[in-house]
C-alpha cells in the first residue's frame, strides 16, 4: 500500500477524466483517457501491471478522478466488497474434509444470509464477470442448475462442458485439459467418476475447483444436507445421523462430515456392500458406528438419510442389488424407531418402493424439496468462498 501512495502523489495533471484500472489474475485494463493523461498514468499501470506479475495483489481497481486541476486518487471496489486481496493459496473443495469447523461456520451463515437475498429478489453480483466452467461426464439435474443458476444469480456466467463435444472425451490429457481451461475461467465444477481425476485437475489448475460427485464422494450434496438441518433444526454438532443402504460416496462424505462437525453417525449396509475402510480415516472411527440392522441404526436418529440402491456406474448390478438390499428400504416402521421430530432426507434422484417407501419420502418428516433448493444456496456460498474469501456483510 506504500508503493501505491508513493505513485499517486507524480500522477498530476489536468484535464476531465476518470480512468478505472481493474486488476484481474491476468492483468486486464480498460480507461478512457487522453494522450497526455495515458502518458502520466503509464507510471500507475507499469506499477501495478509488475505487481499483478509479480503475484502481489490479485485485484485491485484504481480510480482517477479530476477535482480541481488535479487527478485524485481513490482505491476501492465495486460495492458491496473491498478491494485490495492479498494473495493466497488457491482453495479447492474436492473432499468434505478439505473445510475445517470454522470454514462451515462461516460456509453455512453465508448460505443463509445469500438465500434470504435470493427470496426477497436482492440482486446481490459480489462474482460480477466472473465465469464457472461445469464440466460433465455423469449426466445431472441438480448439479448443473444449481451451480449455473448460482453462478448467474451472483452476478457471473456458466460454461457447460461435456466430455461428449470436447476434447476432454478425445483423450486429451487431464493435466493438459485442467491448464487451459483454468487460464479462461475463474473457478471449475466437475463431476466424473474416479476421485484421481479431479485430483489430477486440481493439481494443475489455476483457479479454485470444486467437485460436483465423484464415485468416492459427494461433499456438495453433504454441505446442502447440513444446511437443511442447520435451517431447520440448528446445529448438526451432538446429533445423530443414521445412513441406510449402499457403502457409496454419500456415506464416504458423511463419514468425513460426523468427523469435522461433531455428529454421531449410524450406517447400516447390506453384507457385501459395506465400507471400503480404505476410504475413511482412522481418525474418524469414534463418529460412527455400524449396524447389521437398519432398525437398530436409525433408533433415536435426529436425522435419516439414504440414497439409492444402484449408483451411476453400477447399473450393471441393478437387478442384484434389489434382492441383496430388500430389508433396507426406509418405511415409516423405520422412522418409527427414530426421534420423534427426526427429518428424512434423500439427495435424490429417489424409487420410491425401493430405498424409500412413498408414505416417507411424501411424508410430513420428509424435507427432500427443501435439500434439493439448499444446493443453490451453499454452492453460492461456497464458490463465494473460494473467490473472495470471508466478507463481513
Amino acid at each position: 500500500m506504500d508503493l501505491l501512495r508513493k505513485q499517486s502523489k507524480s500522477v498530476r495533471t489536468a484535464g476531465e477524466t476518470s480512468q478505472i484500472i481493474q486488476q484481474r489474475p491476468f492483468f486486464r485494463t480498460a480507461h478512457k483517457a487522453s494522450k497526455p493523461l495515458q502518458t502520466a498514468y503509464g507510471g500507475a499501470h507499469r506499477l501495478f501491471g509488475d505487481l499483478v506479475k509479480r503475484r502481489k495483489f490479485l485485484y485491485a481497481e484504481i480510480r482517477y478522478h479530476h477535482d480541481g486541476g488535479a487527478v485524485r486518487r481513490i482505491c476501492r471496489l465495486k460495492p458491496p466488497y473491498a478491494f485490495f486481496m492479498t494473495e493466497k493459496k488457491i482453495r479447492h473443495y474436492l473432499q468434505f474434509k478439505d473445510f475445517s469447523l470454522d470454514d462451515y461456520d462461516y460456509v453455512l451463515e453465508r448460505a443463509r444470509i445469500l438465500k434470504r437475498k435470493f427470496k426477497s429478489y436482492e440482486t446481490y453480483h459480489p462474482l460480477h464477470d466472473r465465469t464457472l466452467a461445469m464440466i460433465f461426464e455423469k449426466n445431472s439435474t441438480r448439479t448443473r442448475l444449481s451451480f449455473e443458476a448460482g453462478i448467474f444469480q451472483l452476478g457471473g456466467h456458466a460454461v457447460f462442458l461435456s466430455t461428449r463435444d470436447t476434447q476432454l472425451g478425445r483423450g486429451e490429457p487431464i493435466e493438459d485439459a485442467a491448464q487451459v481451461v483454468s487460464r479462461m475461467v475463474d473457478i471449475i465444477m466437475i463431476r466424473t467418476f474416479g476421485q484421481h481425476i479431479i485430483q489430477r485437475f486440481a493439481e494443475n489448475s489455476r483457479v479454485p475447483v470444486i467437485n460436483g460427485l465423484t464415485n468416492e464422494y459427494h461433499p456438495c450434496q453433504v454441505l446442502a444436507d447440513v444446511f437443511t438441518y442447520y435451517e431447520l433444526r440448528g446445529p448438526i454438532a451432538g446429533k445423530t445421523v443414521a445412513w441406510v443402504g449402499d457403502a457409496n460416496n454419500m456415506l464416504y462424505t458423511w463419514i468425513e462430515a460426523a468427523q469435522i462437525l461433531g455428529f454421531k453417525l449410524r450406517l447400516s449396509t447390506p453384507p457385501g456392500y459395506t465400507l471400503d475402510h480404505s476410504l475413511v480415516s482412522p481418525d474418524s472411527a469414534p463418529f460412527y458406528e455400524e449396524f447389521a440392522d437398519p432398525n437398530d441404526a436409525c433408533t433415536g436418529a435426529d436425522l435419516v438419510t439414504t440414497d439409492v440402491w444402484t449408483s451411476m456406474g453400477f447399473e450393471a448390478e441393478n437387478e442384484v442389488r434389489k434382492k441383496a438390499f430388500a430389508d433396507w428400504c426406509v418405511d415409516s416402521d423405520m422412522m418409527a424407531r427414530a426421534h420423534p421430530d427426526a427429518l428424512f432426507m434423500h439427495c435424490l434422484p429417489a424409487h420410491r418402493g425401493e430405498e424409500v417407501s412413498a408414505d416417507v419420502i411424501d411424508g410430513p418428516q420428509s424435507v427432500v424439496w427443501d435439500e434439493a433448493e439448499n444446493r443453490l444456496h451453499v454452492q453460492k456460498a461456497l464458490m463465494e468462498y473460494l473467490l473472495l474469501g470471508k466478507l463481513n456483510h
